[in-house]
């Protein structure tokens, strides 16, 4: 049996998140008015670019697949935009193109996916990524628009059996009240999570953002900082504190579970190049980090939210690691709910230094089929510039699932 290949991380970037607008608001975000398919093709035309930037060894003609983590396959994000926005990314066309779709897990799902064919010899490169314009398509809406369309849609009557009909929003309200944690706690999880990310914007830290340009009835707009950060939560925080403690809980009446302790929803993509060890070697590419193990889990659908425990176990176990092992615990920040409840699992603190130390998806966004990448990218540029050596990315998903993976910084 032939060895399998280690698989390295040879650049990871980003678009500029921006504010979402749907259900009537004003699309007046940033990225409200893009299309997907230039957005995801400009943050891979760049990350291409920046790695021919630091070897002109480098062909993009050694490019296997594009993997691309996409929920709302509808619209502009159909048609499998991962083939579409290669081709408009000027990828060769001897690249192939998949959309995955695993609810939350997708973007870091589609980074599974290249990794496993490397390590298989399946191909020495893969670009990974994700998309999500949230503005554009409401969580659902393909089946919406079937339904609309007068197409035969034919649901089975199953789905509270198999409990696939419950909000996460009532998820989290109940894992909070098994878990014991108070309104209070998931405010100040998702406060520090504002604060760490307003700090990593004003440090400079977010240096992997590739920029993007579109006109819009003759307007020309263009993205390259995030628009959704707060500066408030660093420099007034008392008076950003009393703000959360007045929002409302819209999922259950005098609830724990608010707007500011869950993700926000907006629009973004990320992009990774993954390659063989050797063919980096080669290439003469300095790799960021090693991909040393990759775990899915299911859990249980209702009360979802909790699957990551059964699929970090088993990353840390293949990576023959522990949680004190890792220098950034990078949970997904779809509500502060599951992250108090993974830190509980694991023993260690949820404001340990740690975690998510450039803000998560309460702070920046959760674009959900983008987020896997964003975040999987923000974790290993974080370990080379702290010089930390290894990282740990777990999410959960809709319908009870979990996905994680283990990194080391080369």
């Amino acid at each position: 049996m032939a060895q399998l290949q280690e698989v390295v991380v040879v650049d990871a970037v980003r678009s500029a998140i921006g504010k979402s607008g749907v259900d009537g608001m004003k699309k007046n975000g940033q990225l409200c008015q893009a299309c997907a398919q230039e957005l995801l093709a400009a943050v891979m035309r760049g990350l291409l670019n920046r790695v021919k930037a630091k070897s002109p060894k480098f062909d993009e003609h050694i490019i296997e697949d594009v993997i691309i983590g996409c929920l709302s396959q509808i619209g502009e994000q159909g048609s499998d935009i991962a083939r579409i926005a290669a081709l408009l990314a000027g990828i060769p066309q001897e690249a192939c193109g998949c959309t995955v779709n695993q609810f939350c897990n997708g973007g870091l799902k589609a980074i599974m996916f290249g990794a496993q064919s490397i390590q298989v010899g399946n191909g020495d490169a893969v670009v990974c990524g994700g998309v999500e314009l949230m503005s554009h398509y409401p969580i659902w809406s393909d089946i919406e628009v079937a339904k609309k369309a007068g197409v035969p849609v034919r649901f089975t009557n199953r789905m509270g059996e198999i409990g696939m009909d419950v909000m996460q929003g009532l998820c989290a309200e109940k894992i909070s009240e098994d878990e014991g944690h108070t309104r209070e706690d998931l405010d100040r999880f998702g406060m520090w999570s504002m604060q760490k990310a307003v700090k990593a914007q004003r440090n400079g830290w977010f240096t992997n953002i590739i920029p993007f340009e579109y006109t819009w009835e003759g307007e020309t707009r263009r993205a390259e900082v995030d628009e959704v950060l707060r500066p408030q939560a660093v420099d007034d925080p008392d008076t950003y504190w009393q703000g959360l403690a007045k929002l409302k809980t819209p999922f259950k009446e005098n609830g724990r579970v608010t707007p500011g302790n869950a993700s926000q929803i907006v629009d973004g993509a990320a992009a990774v190049l993954l390659m063989s060890a050797k063919k980096a070697e080669e290439l003469d590419l300095e790799p960021l980090a090693i991909i040393r193990s990759l775990a899915v889990a299911g859990g249980a659908p209702n009360p979802m939210l909790l699957a990551p425990i059964p699929a970090v176990k088993k990353a840390l176990k293949r990576a023959g690691k522990t949680i004190d092992d890792m220098d950034v615990i990078e949970p997904n920040e779809a509500f502060a709910t599951p992250c108090l409840a993974f830190a509980n699992a694991f023993g260690y603190a949820y404001d340990d230094p740690r975690v998510n130390p450039t803000g998560g998806a309460i702070a920046l966004g959760h674009p959900i089929g983008a987020s896997g990448v964003f975040y999987f990218g923000e974790m290993i540029h974080h370990l080379k510039r702290t010089h930390g050596k290894y990282g740990l990315q777990m999410i959960c998903g809709g319908g009870g699932i979990g996905i994680a993976t283990v990194v080391e910084r080369i």
